[in-house]
């Protein structure tokens, strides 16, 4: 039995000491049934992560947001890619075979403390964070296929969201409200991108023609995807239901893995546009396509950028730091019956 002290004093305030666990049993009816919000938008831009191969291995570098100050953060000699930065900025997962088999990782942004999530058998790569932080989805062929699973954000409980056996679904993209999956299924000779709810239901085509890499827009208004219906690879983006979909790039190069700026008006992708044999980071206006500019130039392929959201995400839950919590509570003395006690 827990004992609570109080005390009543003549500013008609009660001041209970509560055990951690007791104050989560009087919260939780609240915590049930509220609704976690929209992430804040326009976002603050950070910094950039991306892919190099500089060093003679694959490595997760970080860049200022006009490529300037690239710094190699992973530091590791075995493989590591596709970074993806948490909705708070202050962690980036990624994907590692360090210990044999493709896996998902997650370090601190400048890298430290780098821990590993899953352990199964087979390749789990691509994580997408959800917009609480509390989540991460990624693409695993454990089962015999590629499917899209979702997990804890420390690894725990793991779970087959498609589970699909007669297509290959990979590439998860977490919607910023937190309610929707986007992701690419590749069915025989069909490639797609499709839609579905958190937990694998109501799952709806968005765009056909060997579509794929979909991103979500800061708003949740928008995606934006790699298309090669001409045999070109270009980058596009269309409204989030799937429909008026725009041409962004137009060129002769191979465009990829398209990223949106947390403020909504960029859009990151690498592309051999300057070299045919060489990948780098690009950057352009979100809005047409224009404004082209190269964020990196290095004689070894950069690939696979994702932008740093600096801005506190709502949605992000704060951590108790004590054991104890002093609540106050205003009372009327004209409804208070004090009894001493037996």
């Amino acid at each position: 039995m827990r004992v609570l002290s109080a005390r009543v004093s003549a500013s008609r305030s009660c001041y209970l000491t509560l055990k951690r666990t007791t104050l989560l049993t009087l919260l939780a009816p609240l915590l049930l049934t509220a609704k976690p919000s929209r992430a804040a938008f326009p976002g603050k831009n950070g910094k950039i992560a991306f892919v190099s191969y500089r060093d003679g291995n694959y490595e997760i570098y970080v860049m200022d947001a006009d490529g300037s100050r690239q710094s190699n953060v992973s530091n590791n000699e075995a493989s590591d890619f596709k970074p993806a930065w948490s909705p708070d900025g202050k962690k980036i997962a990624f994907v590692s075979d360090r210990d044999g088999d493709l896996e998902i990782y997650v370090m601190n942004a400048n890298g430290s403390g780098q821990r590993r999530l899953t352990f199964e058998k087979g390749q789990d790569i691509g994580p997408s964070w959800s917009p609480d932080g509390l989540k991460i989805a990624f693409r695993s062929d454990r089962d015999g296929n590629r499917e899209i699973y979702a997990m804890n954000a420390d690894g725990s409980k793991q779970t087959n969201l498609t589970n699909y056996s007669e297509a290959n679904d990979i590439r998860p993209a977490w919607s910023p409200d937190g309610e929707k999956i986007a992701y690419q299924s590749i069915h025989n000779d069909s490639r797609g991108i499709y839609v579905m709810n958190t937990d694998g239901t109501e799952r709806t085509s968005l765009a056909s023609g060997r579509s794929s890499m979909p991103a979500w827009a800061p708003d949740g208004k928008k995606i934006v995807y790699m298309k090669d219906s001409d045999g070109n690879p270009e980058i596009y983006v269309m409204d989030a239901d799937g429909t008026n979909s725009q041409r962004l790039t137009d060129n002769d190069a191979t465009d990829l893995n398209p990223a949106w700026s947390p403020d909504g008006e960029k859009i990151l992708f690498h592309s051999n546009y300057h070299n045919m044999s060489n990948l780098e980071i690009y950057a352009m206006n979100a809005s047409d396509g224009t404004g082209l500019t190269r964020l990196t130039n290095d004689p070894e392929i950069d690939s696979y950028p994702d932008w740093q959201p600096l801005t506190d995400n709502p949605n992000q839950p704060k951590l108790a730091r004590y054991n104890e919590y002093k609540l106050e509570i205003r009372l009327d003395p004209r409804c208070i019956k004090i009894t001493p006690c037996q």
